[in-house]
């Protein structure tokens, strides 16, 4: 059965309910808890994400923890978008669209999710991208796919660089399950960190040449990602 990309970006619209603000802040206390205590999650920048308003959040991919890490810095419900193959198995699709996710066909951003992407964004909604568009395969960046430039030179939104920090030792992709990394077993590789840098000027890199524009931005999630390094527990 073909996936129906209408349903999750439809779905999406219980984010305005008091309802789902109810749970989604039951569950950022209770995933808060959990990364606090099995992974000695430690977090700086948070008030660099707009409370209100379109944003576009960018950030270097390690792990499956990395949209639930970026999420307890938001506050704010996210929305995430994933290529449609995660959304093949219908117990890990309920998951990831119950952390607002929509399927797009393909990893990076291709003319589907710069549409789904630019949709969002017009509602005032905050959408988490991850611009290398897979996972890294030994911790380090990949470099940015041509996508994000072409999303960015058609949005005025303020782009919000994020990095992650131990994510990788914790659940790298080459294993099943994650490794915990909790706060009463010091020495432990996976703990994590996340630090959000300030908003950057959309206008600004959409008025540079590609190449330039990647290579910025590539610096800007790779100075955060140093950052939550060094606030990484040990």
């Amino acid at each position: 059965m073909t996936e129906n990309p209408k349903r999750p970006i439809d779905a999406l619209d219980r984010m305005e309910t008091p309802g789902f603000m109810a749970m989604h802040h039951t569950l950022y206390w209770f995933y808060h808890s959990l990364f606090t205590l099995g992974f000695s999650i430690r977090m700086q920048g948070e008030r660099n994400m707009p409370p209100t308003g379109p944003a576009l959040v960018v950030a270097n991919h390690q792990s499956f923890f990395d949209p639930l890490l970026i999420g307890l810095c938001a506050r704010r419900p996210l929305v995430y978008v994933a290529r449609k193959t995660l959304f093949k198995n219908r117990f890990f699709a309920a998951m990831i669209r119950g952390l607002n996710a929509v399927p797009i066909d393909q990893e990076g951003i291709g003319k589907e999710g710069i549409r789904i992407v630019l949709d969002q964004l017009s509602r005032g909604r905050a959408v988490v991208l991850f611009p290398e568009g897979e996972r890294t395969w030994d911790g380090k960046m990949l470099p940015l796919r041509p996508g994000i430039h072409l999303l960015i030179k058609r949005t005025q939104a303020p782009i919000v660089p994020v990095g992650i920090a131990g994510a990788f030792d914790a659940w790298p992709r080459t294993r099943v399950l994650p490794i915990p990394a909790p706060v009463c077993f010091p020495g432990c590789a996976g703990r994590l960190s996340v630090a959000l840098g300030k908003p950057l000027d959309a206008r600004r890199f959409a008025e540079l040449p590609r190449e330039q524009a990647l290579r910025e931005l590539f610096d800007k999630i790779h100075d955060e990602q140093v950052r939550a390094e060094k606030r990484r527990p040990r």
